[in-house]
């Protein structure tokens, strides 16, 4: 079911030339610990001002809009809700163009799946966005990627966690140090 909608979103945004990459707990899948997830997270290298191609996919698609004013949402959030309505699967597309993400989106890995080749976040960045974000969840799939793979750019994740504890306030270096260290 993920994968056949996964396949649609990947063929459907390659089709309007809207670089993307899965992030979230299908990323997780990837590279770390399977778990359960019930959606699916997409950051796009584009901002809202491409709304209107993500609401002719969605309409084309049969996803259902979770929200209003999608338009308004868009511009407010950076997030365009979906819901596939076969297997009732929330689709979040995340709107982005900051310079983490730009480089963020040159570093995908391509998954074959279908008729696609799925762009997925790498695991550095997934580790990145996952402690970035920091709820407890978020932070044991970080854990379960730098368990399973041992060859991560580990500079790489620590100059941008970096850049968030600046523009941010927080302790994600920390954070990552901590992981790391329980990881061994």
């Amino acid at each position: 079911m993920f994968n056949q909608l996964l396949e649609r979103i990947a063929l459907s945004l390659e089709q309007r030339q809207i670089p993307y990459m899965v992030i979230g707990g299908q990323a997780v899948l990837i590279y770390g610990e399977p778990r359960l997830t019930r959606d699916i997270d997409i950051t796009l290298g584009v901002g809202p001002e491409r709304v209107q191609d993500l609401l002719s996919i969605a309409q084309s698609s049969g996803w259902r809009l979770l929200v209003e004013k999608p338009e308004d949402f868009a511009q407010r959030t950076f997030v365009l809700p979906l819901q596939d309505s076969v297997s009732g699967i929330r689709i979040d597309l995340i709107f982005s163009y900051s310079p983490y993400e730009r480089q963020a989106l040159d570093r995908v890995r391509g998954v074959s799946i279908g008729k696609a080749n799925v762009r997925f976040a790498a695991a550095e960045d997934v580790i990145v966005l996952k402690i970035v974000a920091g709820r407890l969840r978020d932070l044991e799939d970080a854990g379960s990627i730098l368990v399973k793979n041992q060859e991560l750019d580990r500079g790489y994740i620590r100059r941008w966690l970096a850049e968030f504890d600046r523009s941010l306030g927080k302790t994600c270096v920390q954070t990552f140090d901590n992981l790391t260290h329980s990881a061994k």
